[in-house]
């Protein structure tokens, strides 16, 4: 005979068994209850019940005996309690099926009449990007529950129905798995529901927004908004707030710039608040139909400076011309492309990759020195192909700006534009540069330039748009640079400008080495000749024989500055023919330190 005792002090409340009674292993014996919660005390062998040693109602102690227990045949028998066997009910039960009931709100297909409406105008639903983006089944929503702050105005049969999540999807997913692995493609993902109150932003929706933000902060995780809508909410009506000016969503949207990669994605309307964030964002990503504005319609009506319409308030062509929108696509399934061909660079190094034919580089510069050309066949030419992300192409015309790879290794790349103003800098060029270099700088990016720059944009209208200050950013940027910048002369390397594209001057970079078509002088050959010469062209007559005389000044000048007569003086590393470019950027990536700096700073929103 083997007593069976209590496992925990507790109180009896059911007997389940009698004396005499034949028990099977996994029977329940003894029901008591500790601090509120019952236990079910169960068999762990065929038994015999021989005595019951407790009642109804008694207070035991762990230990104390509440059954004597006999083998219930001649086989051994270990006392004990035995963890009871749990087996799928061919039902579900009450609690699982109220929770997928309100789930179903969160659903599109709860909702066909929103979700036609949003089709109808070209455009998806928030939950239809977010599974676009994210990789399959990896998407985890945070605050799914919620509804709008309006208790005191609508039922909750309402809110529930009309405002899921009050309108915004929040969560963790990953992006570009297959390529990166999970841990390295884990990214927070925010995006506004325009069927939901326009998308604007609600108290409770402001709450889950920090609660990610936060994680992404602390996890050093990637964000991905999807900024659709209109601003604030003035019908939240159970929060007892006047302004509503205390909410910390948009500081610490702030906060992650120059620590983890943030995307800003505009489809249609987004304007106010919305806007504000997605202004915060490293990249903005926009379609063509979309509309930007830090006011909508009512606002500006509301400040008494007219009436438009949402589409003639900050357009995509207006936008994308103006530096605001860093990559204009079609629509919302390429915006997701991008976003997602953006975060890869941050994501690592490719093991496949193509690269493209080199000796193609050969002929990208025209033999005739004065003749224009596309810089960016160079860059193409350079990088692995399909790799090539050019950024803000509206804006800064004379300077290119891309994300691309190398042999599979992420880099910054960025050119002059011989084809505007033949590549001389002006302050929509340096500003643009001057924040690439930043944004490249606080995400591990190394750096390649290649310059064809007669130098910085002078004269009266030049000066007058703040010249100076614009494109000395690029030497207080260049200045605190902690990548590695790799320097590639592809023809004019003149003066000031020339310096600023190689971070400051030639022996800045890690290299700087020159193809045979450069040419270099402390400001550009022509002006050089017509200042150096002044008094020489003055006294020769004017017309051929001038010009013959000019033309000869030229030719010698050109001649001192060659790319060998650099190289010779030390002031450049080296000349190389244009279809090594690639193998001594591959060389010099190897040997440089190009770890991941340390976070430090914000990057500048322009």
């Amino acid at each position: 005979m083997t007593p069976f005792c209590a496992p925990l002090q507790s109180q009896v409340v059911e007997l389940c068994v009698s004396p005499g009674d034949t028990v099977r292993a996994g029977d329940p014996l003894v029901i008591v209850e500790a601090m509120k919660m019952e236990h079910e005390l169960r068999a762990v062998a065929d038994a015999r019940v021989v005595e019951v040693l407790c009642a109804v109602g008694d207070a035991v102690q762990e230990g104390d005996a509440l059954l004597v227990l006999g083998p219930a045949a001649a086989e051994p028998f270990t006392p004990g309690v035995a963890a009871p066997a749990v087996a799928a009910s061919a039902t579900e039960r009450a609690d699982l099926a109220r929770l997928r009931e309100r789930e179903r709100f969160l659903l599109d297909v709860a909702r066909p009449e929103a979700v036609a409406k949003r089709h109808a105008l070209g455009l998806r639903t928030a939950r239809e990007n977010i599974a676009d983006l994210c990789d399959d089944g990896s998407f985890i929503e945070y605050g799914a529950l919620a509804v709008a702050a309006q208790r005191s105005r609508r039922s909750a049969e309402d809110l529930i129905a009309n405002t899921p999540a009050d309108g915004m999807v929040t969560g963790i997913g990953s992006v570009n798995g297959d390529a990166f692995g999970v841990e390295r493609s884990r990214a927070v993902v925010m995006a506004y529901d325009a069927t939901v109150l326009a998308g604007t932003q609600g108290m409770r929706n402001h709450a889950k927004t920090d609660r990610l933000l936060g994680i992404a902060l602390a996890q050093r995780l990637p964000v991905v908004l999807f900024a659709e809508g209109g601003g604030g909410r003035p019908g939240d009506t159970d929060m007892p707030v006047v302004a509503g000016l205390h909410v910390g969503t948009f500081a610490a949207f702030a906060r992650l710039s120059g620590q983890v990669p943030v995307v800003g994605i505009a489809a249609g309307r987004c304007f106010a608040g919305n806007a504000a964030l997605l202004g915060c964002s490293d990249v903005v990503i926009a379609t063509r139909e979309s509309n930007i504005g830090m006011g909508g319609p009512a606002m500006v009506e509301g400040g008494g400076l007219g009436v438009y319409r949402p589409e003639q308030i900050g357009p995509s062509e207006v936008q994308h011309a103006n530096g605001v929108i860093d990559i204009l696509v079609d629509d919302e399934t390429a915006a997701v492309a991008a976003a997602k061909h953006y975060l890869s660079f941050f994501q690592g190094r490719t093991a496949d990759w193509t690269a493209p034919d080199a000796r193609a580089l050969r002929e990208v510069v025209p033999e005739n020195r004065v003749r224009a050309y596309d810089s960016r066949a160079a860059m193409a030419g350079l990088v692995d192909a399909g790799s090539l992300l050019p950024l803000r192409t509206g804006f800064g015309a004379g300077v290119h700006t891309a994300l691309a790879r190398i042999e599979g290794r992420p880099v910054g790349l960025m050119a002059n534009n011989p084809l505007h103003q033949g590549g001389a800098i002006d302050a929509d060029a340096a500003d643009k540069a001057a924040r690439f270099m930043q944004l490249c700088d606080a995400h591990g990016l190394p750096l390649v330039s290649l310059v064809d720059t007669p130098g910085f944009m002078v004269g009266p209208a030049t000066e007058a748009t703040a010249q100076v200050r614009h494109v000395s950013r690029l030497f207080v940027r260049a200045a605190h640079l902690r990548v590695p910048v790799f320097a590639v002369v592809m023809r004019k390397g003149y003066g000031l400008g020339a310096m600023a594209m190689t971070a400051g001057g030639f022996h800045a970079p890690v290299f700087t080495v020159a193809w045979p078509s450069a040419e270099f002088g402390a400001m550009g050959l022509e002006g050089a000749v017509r200042l150096g010469y002044r008094k020489e062209l003055e006294a020769a007559s004017e017309g051929a024989e001038r010009e013959a005389l000019f033309q000869r000044l030229l030719a010698q000048m050109v001649a001192r500055g060659t790319a060998t007569e650099m190289a010779s003086t030390l002031e450049i590393d080296a000349v190389i023919d244009p279809a090594e470019t690639r193998a001594w950027l591959v060389r010099g990536l190897d040997s440089a330190r190009v770890a991941v700096p340390p976070a430090r700073g914000c990057i500048d929103t322009w």
